[in-house]
């Protein structure tokens, strides 16, 4: 196990699966204590939480659905009673609804918004009053902000796209308490929702500059590296990993 983070508290929201439990995990092998926030599989939680708990660390999973504002910050305050205190949020929960744009309802298109716009925020202003210097926000948004190469995808890019100019302005609003607010954008990413065989992830692989997809463990790497003590001095970025999708 490392030990950069050693003694920092994390939040993980949507930790339970895919990138978000393999980020979990290596906070966790940094030293990192981690609660994660799950909507309806415990027993998925469960597992990342006793993965975490095996290296050593101090681990919980919260219930709580993204689109319920409420249950944002209370995921946000129970971490923070848990740990005395918060380090790290790491704003991973997400949700896409991709549809023919004559077909979108006006409550899908909230619910994005909800999940991966207004989370996001209501998540940092809540964790914020529980960190000092040097704490980090690291959101995690997608390559789709700057390219959706297939139709139906509109809302989640505008989602996505709107994370690049929250980190921007929160990195004002947080510099002079020497909190960092970085965006991370993965591009095709192997995970349960977007495996990396079939039709789909063929087409996308022909786009790519290195023809295959990323793993969640190399996108929890990246987190990683925001957390710690080496990217004290980056902040406002958008940091894309993407194997070339957007080159």
């Amino acid at each position: 196990m490392g030990t950069t983070l050693q003694g920092k508290r994390a939040l993980v929201t949507g930790g339970s699966r895919g990138i978000g439990a393999a980020i979990v995990r290596r906070l966790a092998r940094e030293g990192a204590d981690v609660a994660l926030t799950y909507v309806s599989r415990p027993d998925a939680a469960d597992e990342v939480v006793a993965a975490a708990r095996a290296l050593g660390v101090r681990a919980l999973a919260i219930q709580a659905d993204s689109a319920d504002g409420a249950a944002v910050v209370a995921a946000v305050e129970r971490a923070a009673a848990e740990f005395n205190g918060l380090d790290i949020l790491v704003n991973n929960a997400g949700i896409a609804v991709i549809t023919p744009l004559d077909d979108y309802s006006i409550e899908d298109f909230d619910r994005v918004l909800a999940v991966n716009v207004r989370a996001v925020f209501l998540a940092t202003q809540a964790a914020v009053r529980h960190m000092e210097a040097d704490g980090r926000i690291i959101n995690i948004g997608s390559v789709n902000a700057e390219r959706i190469p297939f139709p139906g995808g509109s809302v989640y890019a505008l989602s996505k796209a709107a994370l690049v100019g929250l980190v921007k302005g929160l990195a004002r609003d947080l510099g002079a308490r020497g909190i960092t607010v970085n965006n991370i954008q993965p591009g095709p990413i192997d995970t349960d929702l977007n495996p990396a065989e079939g039709d789909f992830a063929e087409a996308l692989k022909k786009v790519t500059a290195l023809p295959r997809y990323g793993t969640a463990d190399e996108v929890a790497a990246m987190v990683a590296y925001l957390a710690g003590p080496e990217a004290g001095y980056v902040t406002g970025a958008s940091l894309t990993i993407d194997g070339g999708f957007t080159a």
